[in-house]
């Protein structure tokens, strides 16, 4: 789950907590007056402003048939529990500042800490745990030159969202010893030198990244790059995003030869792999394209020393009936991520970097995406959304998920097993994975408590019952939630 930050794998989420767009909006529509009081300010004089952020929540979950019930067949003396309750919970308290300084420039910064914990077994089989972490330390400055140039400088640990959150978004992992999995209250990377240089509607960002992974998979990863982006005042975007893994112990798999055999896992595969990534999304039209909006993202991988070459993209047409009750906007959208041929000694496999596993932003699927990483996977989805209400939003999400290569690992190989022949194989044997659906409700309480609920049911295609070898039963699942955001 993504919990909205309304101030911006990757760690993949199988719901969202509620859509940060659907929120803007709808909080846009209260009471004036009830938007510009601000409780946070503890201090605002003499060119200082001192502010307390505060954002905590409570999340129950329901878990059935987890992962159509796998384990039974690919692991099955791991005594894996195919049905979970959990509840967790955490808390994000901060502090921030901006001073200003004589010729119009602002030194800013923010200290923040993440407390979780998960009580019972997840759908990791891990519970009855948490951690409490570092989130935000950083120390920034930022105005304009006599040129018309604004720049905006950051040292320090803090969150950075570049493009639609394709490469660059969760800087961070929870759940498993940090628990809170669902909710995935960590976004910012554990260390970041972040440079902005903006001129109009034109910005370039250059970046240096650490995430903050979980101390017992840390791949020691190390990221740099830069980011170029025109933002049209009509409301539509397009940019392009380039990424180099400068350092890595993160492994990548391989298919097997024909793809009979177990994958084989080259260490610190991930070390050179540079990625080049744009996107862009239209403004509002006029005339015969009226309501109607497109997404476009695109991105290719390299990297010369293990000869990888790998790709992936989405495009996404949406339509907004804004003059029927409760304006209805149906989204809909293929994204493909490339998978090793088993065929060839190239490595085709897509590394999907820091992605935003959210149902509303990357995630292949809503429950599908806890299993299947965006890597030799794609996926035709639908989402149809009505707001009843400026506090009420309905979204129905559906996916028609399948997988690029057979016989082929499509998250990292775990259902590696033994065929009806003897053969060790990986990957499915029929492209069809699973079928999607996920009803998820968000309400506004107040402007700083929401509620969402949601319900979900992953029905397994031909390649998930080729593993078990029957018909495999639907996974199915819910969640309540509520947020406090200060």
């Amino acid at each position: 789950m993504q919990t909205c930050r309304l101030s911006g794998a990757g760690t993949v989420s199988a719901g969202a907590v509620v859509t940060c767009a659907a929120l803007t909006l709808a909080i846009s529509a209260l009471p004036t007056l009830a938007r510009d009081r601000d409780q946070t300010v503890l201090h605002d004089g003499n060119g200082l402003t001192l502010r307390w952020h505060l954002q905590a929540g409570l999340n129950a979950v329901v878990e059935r048939n987890l992962y159509w019930d796998l384990a039974a067949t690919t692991a099955p003396g791991s005594g894996f529990d195919p049905d979970a309750n959990w509840l967790e919970g955490y808390a994000k308290a901060g502090i921030s500042f901006e001073m200003g300084q004589e010729g119009g420039a602002v030194i800013y910064g923010k200290l923040s800490a993440v407390t979780s914990y998960t009580w019972g077994t997840d759908a990791f089989d891990t519970g009855n745990t948490g951690a409490t972490t570092l989130e935000e330390a950083y120390l920034a400055i930022r105005g304009d030159t006599v040129s018309g140039l604004s720049y905006d400088l950051s040292l320090g640990p803090r969150e950075l969202t570049l493009g639609t959150g394709m490469l660059i978004a969760n800087g961070a992992t929870s759940g498993f010893e940090r628990g809170a999995l669902k909710f995935g209250p960590r976004k910012a990377w554990e260390r970041a030198l972040i440079g902005r240089l903006s001129h109009g509607n034109l910005t370039g960002t250059l970046f240096f990244l650490d995430p903050n992974e979980l101390p017992s998979t840390d791949g020691d990863n190390e990221l740099a790059g830069f980011d170029l982006r025109y933002d049209d005042p009509a409301g539509g975007f397009i940019g392009l995003t380039y990424v180099d893994v400068l350092q890595s112990n993160s492994s990548y798999p391989q298919a097997a030869p024909g793809g009979i055999g177990a994958p084989t896992v080259i260490p610190g595969a991930r070390e050179g792999t540079r990625t080049l990534g744009i996107y862009g999304k239209t403004s509002p039209f006029t005339g015969a394209l009226e309501n109607w909006t497109f997404t476009g993202e695109f991105a290719y991988q390299k990297n010369d020393r293990i000869d990888l070459e790998a790709w992936a993209g989405r495009v996404t047409a949406g339509y907004t009936f804004a003059n029927i009750p409760w304006s209805p906007v149906v989204t809909v959208g293929y994204q493909s991520f490339s998978g090793d041929d088993p065929n060839t000694t190239t490595l085709e496999r897509y590394d999907p970097l820091y992605y935003q596993g959210s149902p509303s932003a990357w995630a292949t699927g809503s429950k599908s995406a806890s299993t299947f990483i965006n890597s030799n996977v794609n996926a035709l989805t639908l989402a149809v959304s009505v707001r009843p209400t400026a506090r009420d939003t309905w979204t129905l999400r559906y996916a028609h998920i399948r997988a690029n290569e057979l016989n082929s690992p499509i998250q990292f190989g775990q259902a590696t097993r033994v065929n009806i022949n003897g053969n060790v194989v990986a990957g499915v044997t029929d492209a069809h994975l699973a079928d999607d659906f996920f009803l998820e409700y968000s309400r506004i309480i107040n402007r700083n408590t929401f509620l969402t609920a949601g319900v979900s049911v992953s029905f397994p295609g031909a390649g998930i019952d080729n593993v078990i070898g029957t018909s495999a039963d639907p996974w199915t699942g819910g969640f309540v939630n509520v947020v406090f955001n200060f």
